[in-house]
């Protein structure tokens, strides 16, 4: 039995298939853990998602914002750009069925020495603390009021910090935004959406968010997906795995027993111009 942590998929479910292969994953016997983003920009996001849901127990997804993304807009939120590649979702005749199980996933997942989560945690946060308030997102995606969490309240960058004290829709958006959009901040906690690309590319005062000392989610290896520009970054407590397949880069996954690591590069159809 072996567990294969995976990179974010983003509808490249040619080269999803061809890792698989290259891993030699076994659904009765092994697993995946995936770092989201299953959909969107690439031209399979269709097949992606029916693949990954009909792996049941065997395949473990956190939602990452392109997943959030997908949600708000079959609801008719949210503005599209013509970058989208999700409409055969939209159209197809188990749409509902692949939305439901999509906004039923968890924004972060803790199993043995692991803590699966799309973008990364803040530093003042230790895993059972992640896990906590991710339950809490998690329950307001699946309660009656679930729409009017995706209208107007899951996406904006404020608050850009988090606090105990914050409450309602400002105090879900900003858990959102750290577990699913976050890259930079700084020592204390506030962070930055500005930047999206290399490190050299920090703005003035922000941080890797996985670079800041004395973190308190010490107590666990991250598997992180989000930031392609990153490349692989593989340390002792981090396990960063978008390589940017969508942009020329590669499908990355890491056998997380002995961290062997696979690598596929997409097809010209799921390769997209820089």
């Amino acid at each position: 039995m072996a567990t294969y942590a995976i990179g974010d998929i983003h509808g490249c479910f040619d080269a999803f298939m061809r890792l698989l292969e290259r891993c030699a994953f076994d659904p009765a016997k092994d697993r995946l853990f995936l770092t989201g983003d299953l959909v969107n920009r690439g031209p399979r996001s269709l097949e992606t998602l029916r693949f990954v849901r009909s792996l049941g127990e065997a395949a473990v997804t956190v939602l990452g914002n392109h997943d959030f993304f997908l949600l708000m807009v079959a609801e008719g939120f949210g503005k599209r750009s013509r970058d989208d590649t999700f409409d055969e979702i939209l159209v197809a005749p188990d749409r509902g069925e692949l939305l439901t199980w999509l906004r039923h996933r968890p924004l972060c997942y803790l199993e043995g020495d692991y803590c699966l989560v799309h973008a990364g945690l803040l530093p003042q946060w230790t895993t059972a603390r992640a896990r906590e308030l991710a339950a809490e997102v998690e329950a307001a995606l699946t309660c009656p009021r679930w729409r009017e969490f995706m209208e107007g309240h899951i996406w904006g960058n404020l608050p850009n910090v988090w606090s105990d004290s914050l409450e309602g829709w400002p105090r879900l958006r900003t858990i959102v935004n750290v577990m699913a959009r976050m890259r930079y901040c700084s020592p204390e906690g506030v962070m930055d959406f500005s930047a999206k690309g290399e490190l050299s590319q920090a703005p003035e005062g922000f941080f890797p968010w996985f670079e800041l000392p004395g973190r308190s989610d010490a107590d666990a290896t991250l598997i992180v997906g989000h930031w392609s520009a990153l490349g692989l970054k593989i340390t002792p407590k981090l396990l960063a795995i978008d390589t940017g397949c969508l942009w020329g880069g590669e499908l990355t996954a890491v056998r997380l027993e002995d961290r062997a690591i696979f690598q596929v590069k997409g097809t010209k159809e799921e390769t997209r111009a820089l």
